[in-house]
């Protein structure tokens, strides 16, 4: 599974002028799922998600997580994580998880997440989808359960 967490003031997405998900201060993460991921690539992510200590503490360090400041996490499923290009100028997604498979380790993501405690909204699985934030810091990291990068 690949992820790119951003840490936000607030953010949202909207489905046809529908506002599916919405967030104040936590993580805005865009999530993709491979071929091959099984439950253990589910919990890496789950996990690194809800204890990534990029928040500030009082002395303006990172060393709180999302669950130390009491934040949300925004899902969005983005198979586009998985686009290869190295092979010419138009994206191979070759390695991204057909549909069905994709959705139940997306969810799956987001039920570990409501089990460690964290208020998860989401996006609408496959429609196409407008997302808005105010990234603060900009803090982004990108997370990889086979730990490519």
């Amino acid at each position: 599974m690949r992820a790119v967490a951003q840490r936000v003031a607030h953010a949202e997405v909207e489905v046809d002028g529908e506002i599916v998900g919405r967030i104040d201060r936590g993580l805005l993460v865009y999530l993709g799922a491979a071929k091959e991921d099984v439950e253990s690539d589910v919990d890496y992510v789950a996990g690194k998600l809800a204890n990534l200590r990029i928040f500030e503490d009082d002395q303006g360090k990172m060393s709180r997580s999302v669950l130390d400041v009491g934040g949300a996490v925004l899902v969005v499923s983005q198979f586009t994580l998985f686009g290869d290009v190295r092979r010419g100028r138009r994206p191979s997604f070759d390695d991204a998880a057909p549909p069905d498979l994709a959705r139940l380790r997306y969810e799956e993501v987001c039920t570990r997440l409501r089990a460690m405690g964290l208020r998860v909204e989401t996006g609408r699985f496959r429609a196409h989808m407008d997302v808005r934030s105010q990234v603060d810091g900009p803090v982004t990291i990108l997370l990889d359960s086979r730990k490519l990068f």
